[in-house]
């Protein structure tokens, strides 16, 4: 790749540029999210890579921006906070991600922990993903697509598991393929609105914390092409 060609990739110009995504990072701050390395992953990565050209220079406001398919790419404050919950026992090395989606959350976990696995049920977007992170030179990323209601048990048992679409309830296959210890951050109701939850498998079952109110498209069954 062209250096200049992959310094307008990275950094970025005008909307886009290093200082708009400083003032990103300002505001999550100041919004209460605190673990720096999260926090600097999020600045150094390309966001508006992961939207249409035309959505560019709203890539670092902190909103959901649609990607088609009936899809939203999600607010980097959503993305920065399921990433600090995941991490928040320490250092992971295997990590679960249902719904590809853009591939920004994916982007973003591939740069926190060692191997990031991921099932997407719409395969253009995945697709798309793939070569967005290849772009960026993140290597250490495995893709599904499938249905994220099955997680991926070939591979499991996972450290962490994230899911990035809103689920009626908790899928039972997700618990059975978290490891001991393992947490799982997960958005839970029907409608608009649901309950981010965060899951820690302990050592007799499964310990449950309702947080924050947050808004997602819904976990639907079945792949799509």
């Amino acid at each position: 790749m062209h250096r200049d060609y992959e310094d307008r990739l990275r950094h970025g110009t005008g909307m886009t540029s290093q200082r708009t995504r400083d003032r990103l990072i300002q505001r999550l701050y100041e919004e209460g999210l605190s673990n720096p390395h999260v926090l600097e992953v999020i600045r150094r990565t390309p966001r508006h890579l992961f939207v249409d050209e035309a959505l560019a220079h709203r890539a670092y406001e902190d909103t959901a921006l649609p990607i088609g398919h009936n899809q939203t790419i999600s607010q980097p404050f959503m993305v920065a906070r399921m990433s600090e919950l995941l991490l928040a026992d320490g250092p992971l090395d295997k990590v679960l991600e249902i719904g590809t989606g853009s591939g920004y959350q994916t982007a973003v976990l591939a740069q926190l922990v060692e191997r990031v696995f991921s099932v997407e049920r719409i395969q253009a977007l995945q697709e798309r993903a793939k070569e967005r992170l290849v772009e960026l030179k993140l290597r250490n990323v495995v893709f599904r697509w499938g249905d994220g209601w099955e997680g991926w048990p070939a591979l499991a048992p996972y450290n962490g598991i994230i899911v990035t679409a809103a689920a009626a309830d908790v899928p039972q296959a997700l618990l059975d393929q978290l490891a001991p210890g393992g947490r799982l951050v997960i958005p839970v109701g029907v409608g608009e609105v649901q309950q981010l939850m965060l899951i820690v498998r302990e050592e007799n079952g499964f310990s449950r914390h309702l947080l924050d109110t947050v808004r997602f498209v819904p976990l639907l069954n079945g792949p799509v092409i």
